[in-house]
């Protein structure tokens, strides 16, 4: 898999303390409480998992699908959420956690749908935010990496379910995709 890489923009240790400085932040942000950590699949499973063991608190686990990529390397504009929640989130403090905020078309769908649903507090916890692909006005509260515009995968980012299980974020070579664009 390091052979497909144009360059690795973050390694594993790097990404692993930053992903414990996150949970620590969250850890004295809600202390006293117990929020509801809901993981958008499947992209942010790595991070959510190495994230929810890294917070010293009480912490709901919940887990929704969203897309808006498909097999593509660029957002289809179109956001679709596959599964829906199971727990109640009414009245509760919920952090979703995102692998990456590009277009920002995913997390603003799914946060004015909680928004509309009553949570008591809604937070986004995202890895990496790609601000120069944004096409809404939406932030991440917590945020790892600000990254630059390139096709990233690993550590839970894919393309065409490819890569999640690499252990850095890397640039994907353009040859890897290319061949494969629709």
């Amino acid at each position: 898999m390091k052979n497909d890489m144009k360059s690795i923009l973050l390694d594993s240790d790097t990404i692993r303390k930053r992903v414990h400085e996150l949970g620590q932040e969250i850890t004295r942000d809600y202390q006293d409480e117990a929020p509801l950590m809901i993981c958008i699949l499947k992209g942010s499973v790595v991070f959510y998992a190495d994230l929810v063991r890294e917070i010293d608190l009480n912490v709901g686990f919940e887990f929704m699908t969203a897309s808006s990529y498909g097999s593509a390397t660029v957002s289809s504009g179109e956001v679709k959420i596959v599964s829906e929640l199971d727990n109640k989130i009414v009245n509760r403090h919920v952090i979703l956690v995102e692998d990456i905020v590009d277009s920002g078309r995913t997390i603003a769908y799914i946060k004015n749908d909680m928004l509309k649903k009553g949570v008591k507090s809604l937070k986004v916890c995202a890895l990496l935010d790609k601000p120069d692909r944004r096409v809404t006005d939406v932030q991440a509260d917590y945020c790892g990496f600000v990254i630059p515009d390139e096709f990233v995968v690993g550590y839970g980012l894919d393309f065409d379910q490819k890569y999640r299980n690499f252990p850095h974020i890397g640039v994907l070579k353009n040859e890897m995709y290319e061949n494969n664009a629709d």
